[in-house]
């Protein structure tokens, strides 16, 4: 089996297990959406594997698997950069929640009490 061919394999294995678990509720569009274009980017270099020599000559790179290795280090770079800021985003979701579940429990609390005085 070529090198090619198993890079095509798992470019579409990869592709279609996100958009199962896209399909079944486990990951949202939100998320696949990177390791869709990546699993598209990475079928597409797999296949006109001679743009990719060209480009990473026409870069300065010696060999292709230099390039092939830095996309990969500038592709996780993203990612963990938009990971980061989904997180803090949720974070900050998390507290007003926290907060607005506190000031409902201080108005149950003082509904009660005032409904506890009355007769």
């Amino acid at each position: 089996m070529s090198v090619k061919l198993i890079s095509v394999i798992v470019s579409l294995f990869v592709f279609f297990v996100v958009i199962d678990l896209v399909r079944r509720e486990r990951l949202t569009f939100k998320y696949a959406a990177g390791w869709l274009c990546g699993a598209l980017i990475a079928l597409g270099l797999a296949v006109f594997d001679n743009f990719v020599a060209s480009l990473s000559a026409a870069l300065g790179f010696t060999l292709p698997s230099n390039f092939i290795f830095f996309s990969a280090l500038c592709g996780f770079v993203f990612l963990s950069i938009l990971l980061t800021v989904f997180l803090c985003q949720q974070n900050k979701r998390n507290d007003l929640m926290a907060q607005k579940l506190g000031f409902l429990e201080a108005e149950i609390r003082e509904l009660k009490k005032t409904a506890g005085d009355k007769p």
